[in-house]
């Protein structure tokens, strides 16, 4: 599936682009679903974390972030599970890739707001690091305009920082900025249907959405068997429950 290029690019840099991996007119209907899914969360108010929405200058909530989708909803289990995207996952890793969690993302139209620096890793303490990957499904062509994802490439090698809460926003955690090598950086710029792809140790953080467009992905996180974590995130880890679980199709 990858070229030997590409398997070099994921290995120096941490992060890898892969073009067209899904069907845009099956990202469509995801992503619309998604999105009324998102806007029926805070009309009905329901139990969602405080950055979930972010809100226009009339005061109307605007949806921000669906928790778990690939519990909520078939579709997204389909989606998620198909044969492309677990080979290139089991390419990267050098195993079978299992799903442990996932999210939805929203920037809407110039309401979308930044997303700090920050490893993966540190949230999830995924042992080894190596066995951990992030696949973030563009629902949305993206560029810098609209909040692409922007990494520091190689930041994979130095191991995990430690964070601390941005000053009023508590639920944002970041490095203190001499930790970072920003002259590293690079936008990671992906079309509609295609995938980023991270190492959980790569540091990463989105910018504001100042377009008109949307962008919405689909993150998702998978380790192998071999991963053992701190966080407790294995414990509720997707492919632990058979009843949901499925096989790549």
């Amino acid at each position: 599936m990858l070229s030997t290029a590409q398997k070099q690019q994921y290995t120096d840099n941490g992060w890898l682009v892969v073009e067209n991996v899904f069907d845009t007119v099956e990202v469509d209907a995801l992503r619309d679903f998604a999105t009324q899914m998102a806007e029926d969360d805070v009309k009905n108010n329901a139990d969602v974390s405080s950055y979930a929405v972010d809100y226009a200058e009339d005061g109307s909530a605007l949806p921000r972030k669906i928790g778990s989708p690939f519990l909520r909803d078939e579709r997204f289990r389909q989606f998620a599970m198909q044969r492309k995207l677990c080979d290139i996952l089991n390419e990267l890793l050098g195993d079978e890739a299992l799903m442990a969690t996932d999210q939805i993302f929203m920037k809407p139209p110039r309401h979308g707001t930044e997303k700090p620096y920050h490893q993966d890793n540190f949230y999830f303490n995924v042992t080894p690091a190596e066995a951990m990957i992030t696949a973030w499904i563009a629902l949305d062509d993206v560029d810098e305009e609209n909040g692409c994802l922007e990494y520091i490439s190689g930041s994979h090698k130095d191991g995990i920082i430690e964070h601390e809460p941005v000053p009023g926003e508590t639920y944002n955690l970041t490095p203190n900025p001499d930790a970072l090598d920003l002259s590293r950086a690079a936008y990671a710029r992906v079309k509609k249907g295609g995938v980023v792809f991270h190492h959980g140790v790569c540091f990463h953080k989105s910018g504001a959405n100042h377009s008109d467009r949307w962008r919405r992905a689909y993150a998702t996180h998978w380790v192998t068997a071999a991963a053992q974590s701190a966080s407790g995130l294995l414990d509720k880890a997707y492919f632990k429950n058979p009843d949901i679980y499925l096989q790549p199709v």
